[in-house]
């Protein structure tokens, strides 16, 4: 079997939102999923404002990577954020997610990153065993927030 990465074009825009609702299944999430394809292809292939890798294994599609560029005052340099990175389960255990961060982690460089980062469920054990056998560190000292849309909009 031929395992390749690829980057996404607009025609798989379907493809894409279909493994983020697989995602969101996963992480039990999925009623927080209202990404359509017309935004994601706004903002993935018109604005530009995020990046997404696909892999197959040989013709099938096996998962998906997003992410997008940030910056660090502190380095003077940008980062790269992994938003997302998902392998169907059918598929994992076959080294596909190593091969997927790799690839991602060699866009950083090459994008003359000063780090990477993403987020993970902190009950998502596999995960982040997987993250630590590659070298990763959990930033546990720092307290995730987020403002959603309509507390933005509360805002004003």
């Amino acid at each position: 079997m031929e395992f390749k990465i690829i980057s996404a074009q607009a025609s798989h825009t379907a493809l894409i939102l279909s493994f983020i609702r697989q995602l969101a299944v996963y992480e039990k999430l999925e009623n927080e999923v209202v990404a359509t394809e017309e935004s994601l292809a706004s903002h993935l292939f018109e604005k530009k404002s995020a990046y997404c890798m696909l892999a197959f294994e040989d013709d099938e599609p096996v998962g998906f990577a997003l992410y997008f560029f940030n910056y660090s005052t502190f380095l003077g340099k940008k980062g790269l954020y992994l938003e997302d990175l998902f392998i169907r389960p059918e598929h994992r255990g076959k080294g596909y997610g190593k091969k997927m961060l790799l690839h991602i982690a060699r866009t950083a460089l090459d994008h003359q990153c000063g780090r990477m980062e993403w987020s993970v469920l902190n009950w998502n054990e596999p995960a982040i065993q997987f993250y630590e056998s590659l070298g990763a560190t959990a930033m546990n000292e720092w307290t995730v927030y987020r403002l959603t849309e309509d507390k933005l909009k509360a805002l004003f």
